[in-house]
């Protein structure tokens, strides 16, 4: 078992780094490769033969362990756009950005959604179903976002103000969607519970902030007692692998259920230490070197996670092209319309629309939240979600870097090769 689970992690790192040379080819960015590399060796294909993952021992589901804590350095990582510099020049327009385009998204896609449940046969398209679509459509992929923006070593006004409005759409998609979550319970039961409505959504954003901000504060307390480069990185990782830890928590306190967010945490953990750290940027890069491996596994092991039968149902695939479509419209033009109204940069209220399309972990995760609603509302939520997963992550990445160059983020630079770098370095010597 233990060699199984190590070799299919190698062919996983191996599979995802020959692919992304083969992306840098033809100019698309290494997340769509990893991507790429996890459908292949994923169970529906390759892993067929026993390469790579199957449905057994070596199953994507077997490593969310390092789905989480991967996701939780990406929060991390995106925690340190929030510095109270850059947040006093664009505070204001990414929270209205970025709750707008959210609320904008999920009306347009339950209006659109709703209207093709009276046009397909009856049953194929519940109205709970496409509520809850609806509240889905709100996520945003945090980790292909930051992976785009890092690769390409993106700088400008879209970029300051997109990895804060994506932070956002965590928090806001959570509260969007218990409630959505709780009008499609009552329209199937005919009851209304505003408990699971308002207050436990609510009671999630506050609790992952508060933990988060505590987290924060310990770890800058911690790492002053530590001067060694290795240590304080090891502080670093030590501090993002607890929080993920304690916010996978959950209790129940009567009618009230109390959980965290990891993502919403680890976001607050990386916020609060950016800005009472006088050596935070020092770290966070040498945490981003730690990850690198990690992230690669995360995108192959999300690429395997992604279910083709999707595809062999024509209903799905009539229902995921207009959830994709309707989501598209909403955030391209909800991001344009709330930018615009807040006087963002012209390049911001063309772009950023684009930049904000790709999806993954969160709408995942509401989607298999919404396989407890139970019959054949929370089985198609997740279909479609799974069918919109596997189109926006192939395609989302390539959509992102061509907005952002186009916006003038990404530059074209020379190619460097870090092997021919430190051959001129063993000359100098």
């Amino acid at each position: 078992m233990t060699a199984n689970i190590f070799l299919t992690l190698s062919i996983a790192l191996l599979s995802g780094l020959l692919l992304s040379r083969l992306a840098k080819k033809v100019e698309l960015p290494a997340v769509t490769a990893y991507l790429v590399a996890g459908v292949l060796i994923g169970p529906y294909l390759l892993g067929q033969f026993g390469i790579g993952f199957d449905h057994e021992a070596s199953s994507p589901e077997n490593f969310k362990i390092l789905c989480d804590l991967a996701l939780g350095f990406i929060a991390f990582a995106i925690g340190n756009e929030f510095r109270l510099e850059s947040l006093k020049k664009i505070g204001k327009q990414a929270t209205v950005v970025g709750i707008a385009q959210a609320v904008v998204t999920t009306i347009i896609v339950d209006a659109g959604l709703i209207a093709l449940s009276f046009i397909l046969p009856e049953g194929c398209l519940p109205l709970p179903a496409a509520i809850i679509l609806g509240a889905v459509a709100t996520a945003t992929a945090p980790a292909a976002t930051l992976m785009v923006v890092r690769q390409y070593k993106a700088k400008g006004p879209v970029t300051d103000i997109l990895l804060p409005v994506v932070a956002l759409d965590d928090a806001v998609g959570l509260v969007i969607f218990a409630i959505s979550f709780g009008v499609a319970g009552a329209i199937n039961t005919g009851t209304i519970d505003p408990i699971s409505m308002i207050v436990n959504p609510l009671i999630e954003v506050v609790l992952s902030l508060v933990l988060g901000a505590v987290m924060g504060y310990l770890f800058s307390f911690c790492e002053r007692f530590f001067h060694s480069r290795s240590k304080r990185m090891a502080v670093s990782v030590t501090f993002v692998m607890m929080t993920v830890a304690i916010s996978s928590l959950k209790f129940e306190v009567g009618h009230i259920h109390i959980a965290f967010s990891s993502l919403l945490s680890c976001m607050m953990l990386g916020t609060i230490f950016c800005n009472i750290c006088d050596f935070s940027e020092e770290l966070m890069e040498r945490a981003d070197r730690w990850t690198a491996p990690l992230l690669i596994l995360f995108f192959v092991i999300s690429g395997a996670e992604l279910n083709l039968t999707v595809f062999t149902n024509w209903v799905f695939v009539v229902i995921g092209v207009a959830y994709i479509v309707f989501r598209c419209i909403g955030k391209y033009y909800g991001a344009r319309f709330s930018a615009k109204a807040s006087g963002c940069d012209a390049n911001i209220v063309k772009y950023l629309g684009i930049t904000l399309f790709p999806q993954a972990g969160v709408a995942l995760g509401m989607a298999s939240q919404a396989l407890t609603f139970g019959g054949e509302t929370g089985t198609l939520v997740q279909s479609i979600t799974l069918f919109a997963v596997l189109i926006y992550e192939l395609v989302g990445p390539a959509l992102t870097k061509i907005a952002l160059t186009k916006a003038g983020d990404i530059k074209a630079e020379g190619k460097t090769s870090a092997r021919e770098e430190a051959k001129k370095l063993m000359e100098q010597k």
